[in-house]
């Protein structure tokens, strides 16, 4: 089904037909050749992936978005792999997603909320005789098959009340909170809940006799904010669970990134940790310092006190492998890949000469041998590597790819893959590096848009070392005339700029308004090895704000590039860089936009949630005085520098962002106001760090081009 039409000339023309509730796939006659807001809202997104190892087809999750709805509708289609396919399966206005295949391949069990909230149904893989076979209480999250098809994960969320108490019961209406811990609020939801996995007995009508692994405890598996079904797995006699828990709560919590591997036995219900062992102690550490020189990252053993995550075990049951980090304080640390011996208790580190973080994982079906996905210089390939820790590149495309499964016939992967360029589609990579497209979901966008071209740019630092960048020019472009350029400033901090599509921070959607981009992978991003990554730990305005201006300044070169009209945009490390650069530019921009940024780094220090970021980063709290990285992070906050400000700027602000508060964005836009610079602001009261909602997203980009076209089109 098609949406409603965008009656816009930039926009979709739609017939009369198409005008529906149910919001589904268009079949889009652009006004234009360029992407507008309205265009890149009404894309498919394509989600989850599942494929059946007996009938060469897949399952797989698309969403799509309504502006006047303003809001989303998932549904499945499967995919004939040998030729390439696709049916729908659920035509519903309800929203389903998550299929996986069941019975070899005859059923599909995927998550539906036609009976009011989210639960696990049944259908044949035609999509036809539709059950529902779950009846929980609450919503089920995601859920997670056994090999055998006996047994099901169900992931639902618990009562917890340890950092904000359960209100009087003759109170059902207060609204109050009382609060006695930290981690009383994570990302953009108050912590009264967490999600557990719940084991049960699967039939062919029903699911029954659930049984919470956590039960009794007030700890998170899958961990918040974003892990799902990737954070546990099966074995494959499907006697055993391996998940991820960081058994931590309050203060600990927020102070410590230290997440464990933990095995579930089915029969004896016992569990136990693979990363420590069982009379492990934990050392006392100093809450408002950096955990970076405490005891806990100066052990002598390896006790995997980092982020452990995201567990595989091997075909044969040999091994569990994992995600790990070696340091406790430290979300940014390099990924590596752990492989664990059940029998021995031996673990091994099998990417240790790829100097970058492994994103994600597949065991080949021999056990030896495991494929995975990593950036380097600004693209997410795919390698292999073995039990002796032997790296091999298997492609070598300018594109970020994202792994799904080993292809039925066992002679390749399945994989996601997208690029600036292009939404994720599906592919089947061969063991021999060819690629081949599976969907073709947005072709029919492709077809009409014109998009830029994206150029690599080697760029000099002031230090003597080269900075990769990414340009993308606009389309039509004529290189004899000027162009108005944009700066744009990444987040994380340590998130690479790789070969993203962004719905929001859209490359092409720029390039389209007629802005040249200049992305640099500036100091701190990962992809260029260690010494590079680290250079930002503690010193957010040293070299990487040097390399910020090292790019502008070097395709400010260009005869193409209108000096006199540069830009720069950027959320939430970027947000900051904005709010740093804005009085340290020297007069290089005329327009600014800081998008969820901190403003004031003491403030920062004592509103966000997980105080393990803040003490990394920035050192300590503000009032230990004995901290030189400290002195130089509070020493040199954005809001200091106010008194320099030349440029006008935007700041826009989600106010269910707990990761950065909403009041930066306030306290930004008053300091500009009460400067005379000019100043507009943007919140957003229903978003979090992120726009997620049509009519905001596309209220957010018409502000962003409005804001950018009357300071740097004029």
């Amino acid at each position: 089904m098609s949406i409603k039409t965008l009656a816009l000339a930039t926009a979709l023309i739609a017939t009369p037909a198409v005008a529906q509730q149910v919001i589904g796939k268009v079949s889009p006659k652009l006004g234009s050749d360029l992407l507008t807001p309205e265009v890149l809202w009404s894309f498919g997104r394509i989600g989850s992936v599942n494929v059946s190892p007996n009938d060469n087809k897949a399952v797989y999750t698309v969403s799509y978005f309504s502006k006047e709805q303003n809001k989303s509708h998932s549904v499945l289609y499967s995919i004939a792999l040998s030729n390439r396919t696709s049916k729908l399966l659920t035509a519903s206005s309800y929203n389903e997603r998550g299929g996986v295949f069941v019975n070899q391949g005859k059923s599909i069990i995927f998550l539906s909320n036609a009976s009011g909230s989210s639960q696990i149904w049944m259908m044949n893989a035609d999509g036809s005789n539709r059950q529902q076979i779950s009846h929980e209480k609450t919503d089920v999250n995601d859920f997670l098959v056994s090999p055998d098809n006996k047994k099901i994960i169900m992931i639902m969320d618990v009562p917890q009340h340890h950092s904000i108490q359960e209100n009087d019961k003759d109170l059902p209406k207060a609204s109050g909170m009382v609060i006695n811990d930290l981690m009383y609020k994570h990302w953009d939801h108050y912590v009264t809940t967490a999600p557990h996995p719940f084991v049960a007995d699967l039939n062919a009508s029903s699911i029954t006799n659930p049984i919470d692994l956590l039960a009794s405890e007030p700890y998170e598996c899958p961990m918040e904010p974003f892990g799902g079904a990737e954070q546990l797995a099966w074995s494959p006699d499907s006697k055993q669970i391996v998940y991820t828990s960081r058994k931590k709560v309050g203060l600990k919590y927020a102070i410590s990134t230290d997440s464990d591997i933990y095995l579930y036995d089915l029969t004896s219900r016992k569990t136990v940790n693979l990363c420590k062992p069982s009379d492990y102690k934990e050392p006392e550490s100093t809450p408002t310092q950096s955990l970076q020189a405490q005891a806990v990252n100066q052990q002598q053993s390896d006790f995997n006190v980092g982020y452990d995550q995201n567990p595989q075990f091997s075909p044969d049951g040999r091994y569990v492998a994992w995600l790990s980090m070696a340091r406790d304080g430290y979300e940014s640390d390099r990924s590596r890949l752990c492989v664990y011996e059940l029998s021995t208790g031996k673990k091994q580190y099998v990417t240790e000469s790829f100097e970058s973080s492994v994103n994600e994982f597949l065991w080949s079906s021999n056990s030896k041998d495991i494929y995975f996905t990593g950036v380097w210089h600004g693209a997410a390939n795919i390698y292999a590597t073995n039990l002796k820790g032997s790296v091999k590149k298997l492609t070598n495309d300018i594109a970020d790819y994202s792994l799904v499964s080993l292809s039925p016939s066992n002679k390749g992967l399945i994989a996601k893959k997208h690029s600036m360029s292009q939404a994720d589609e599906l592919y089947e990579v061969g063991f021999n590096g060819k690629v081949s497209q599976l969907t073709f979901e947005n072709k029919a966008f492709y077809d009409q848009l014109n998009f830029g071209e994206v150029k690599e740019r080697w760029v000099k630092t002031i230090d003597g070392k080269e900075e990769q960048c990414w340009v993308i020019y606009p389309p039509h472009f004529d290189p004899s005339k000027k162009y108005p350029t944009l700066l744009y400033c990444e987040g994380g901090p340590q998130s690479p700029i790789s070969q993203f599509w962004s719905y929001r921070w859209n490359f092409q959607i720029m390039a389209a308004h007629g802005y040249i981009v200049i992305a640099p992978n500036r100091r701190g991003l990962p992809g260029y090895g260690m010494e590079w990554l680290e250079e930002i730990s503690g010193d957010y305005t040293g070299l990487c704000m040097q390399d910020y201006l090292s790019a502008i300044d070097d395709i400010a070169k260009e005869s193409y590039v209108d000096k006199d009209h540069l830009g720069a945009v950027g959320a939430s490390f970027g947000g900051f860089s904005v709010y740093w650069l804005a009085g340290h530019h020297e007069g290089r921009f005329k327009a600014l936009i800081a998008h969820d940024g901190i403003f004031n780094t003491q403030q920062q220090y004592l509103e966000t949630e997980e105080m393990w970021f803040a003490n990394w980063d920035l050192g300590s709290a503000p009032w230990v005085k004995d901290n030189n990285q400290m002195k130089k992070a509070f020493a040199q906050s954005p809001h200091l520098f106010v008194d320099k400000w030349t440029a006008p700027i935007l700041c826009i602000h989600g106010q269910r962002d707990f990761r950065i508060e909403y009041t930066q964005a306030e306290s930004a836009f008053a300091a500009a106001k009460l400067r005379g610079i000019p100043a507009q602001m943007l919140l957003l009261p229903d978003e979090n760090h992120w726009v997620l909602k049509p009519q905001n997203g596309i209220l957010w980009q018409r502000t962003f081009f409005r804001w950018l076209d009357k300071w740097l089109k004029n």
